[in-house]
């Protein structure tokens, strides 16, 4: 068999053994297809380590044509995590090719977490015009987002039967179609309740655009906020109350996990909220709390006094 067939039949069995989401089957598609392009519609037998060596070798020179940018070590760790992924199913399906094992990571530096501290939050937060219905949309998905600590496709795919204001919790399909409960602070609650009383229409997502052609369609799907525009939203605020960080949603995924470990959450109860399957990546957050630690410590032990 050629390579070309066999990747589709790893995406086939991405999604029905596997259960992985588009999003997932599609970045492997994207990886798994650069490969192809560059070794050709080969044979599994084939593909060894000269021919990885070289195509990580073409990761680590290529750059885009248009901006001259090239791709970050990180990015170029991910074509490998995506090949020997193929490579191990390869080796379950007993066809003959290298050795997943035989494929190594470029050492890369870990990104550092970007967080807001809390003067920046409440500004980012305060930041929309609540008079205005754009405005008390994008208050109460910035109280959602720092309140639920949501991916941003997971807000993006909320409808407004998703949300339970009297029990302040709802359910998400995160990641790999998990499913975990999500809580509302008290604040998101009283934003999304008065957003949810000013619309008058019936569509069915919770976040919608006011913009453009009003959708054809009942449900309204065509009026859901995308990822995209979320973002865009983010930004906007971002700059209106003149945060110096380049936050994100990420960021304020970031900052709602980092509140809760400053406050005193347990690190596997955090891991649950954030819908994190590995308990280490969730222990990256460790590192901006233990300088929170350390500048207790710093003013408030004894030690730290002048002796004579």
């Amino acid at each position: 068999m050629i390579l070309s067939t066999l990747i589709t039949d790893f995406l086939e069995y991405l999604e029905l053994e596997r259960n992985a989401s588009q999003k997932t089957i599609q970045n492997y598609d994207h990886y798994l297809r650069r490969f192809l392009e560059f070794a050709g519609d080969i044979e599994p037998q084939k593909i060894d380590l000269n021919l990885i060596r070289k195509f990580r070798l073409h990761l680590s020179r290529w750059s885009d044509p248009k901006t001259a940018k090239s791709l970050k070590r990180v990015t170029q760790n991910y074509f490998m995590i995506a090949l020997r992924a193929f490579l191990r199913y390869l080796a379950r399906q007993d066809i003959d090719t290298i050795s997943p094992e035989k494929v190594e990571l470029g050492e890369s530096e870990a990104s550092p977490i970007k967080v807001l501290d809390p003067d920046s939050l409440a500004s980012l937060i305060e930041a929309p015009n609540v008079l205005k219905k754009d405005g008390l949309r994008d208050r109460s998905l910035l109280e959602l987002l720092f309140s639920t600590g949501l991916r941003v496709s997971e807000l993006a795919s909320l409808n407004t039967d998703s949300i339970n204001l009297d029990r302040r919790e709802f359910s998400v399909v995160g990641k790999g179609n998990k499913e975990r409960i999500v809580f509302l602070s008290d604040s998101a609650a009283k934003w999304l309740d008065q957003y949810i009383k000013s619309r008058k229409d019936s569509y069915r997502p919770l976040f919608i655009r006011f913009q453009g052609k009003l959708s054809l369609i009942k449900d309204g799907e065509e009026m859901r906020l995308t990822s995209r525009s979320i973002q865009r939203i983010v930004e906007k605020y971002v700059k209106a109350a003149g945060i110096s960080v380049k936050a994100t949603p990420h960021t304020l995924r970031h900052s709602f996990a980092t509140d809760l470990l400053i406050n005193g959450a347990d690190i596997r109860s955090v891991q649950e909220m954030l819908g994190h399957s590995n308990i280490s990546t969730t222990q990256i957050y460790t590192h901006v709390t233990n300088k929170h630690l350390q500048d207790v410590h710093k003013a408030f032990h004894s030690g730290n006094e002048p002796r004579e």
